[in-house]
């Protein structure tokens, strides 16, 4: 699985907001990676903030 899908994953598994830094330590992935494929997935539209600093995959 890609670091979108596991990003995607733990989001879900959590069943609330998370900000970059816990999707990290959830996933075991690298800080960097967290926030380089955030920020595509920001783009592509797959993941939506409801609060502040804190995301969650889009419906």
């Amino acid at each position: 699985m890609n670091e979108k899908g596991l990003i995607l994953e733990a989001m879900k598994k959590a069943g609330e907001p998370l900000n970059a830094g816990k999707i990290a330590e959830l996933t075991g992935l690298d800080r960097k990676v967290v926030d380089k494929a955030m920020a595509e997935m920001k783009k592509d539209g797959s993941i939506v903030s409801p609060v502040r600093c804190k995301w969650e995959p889009a419906n």
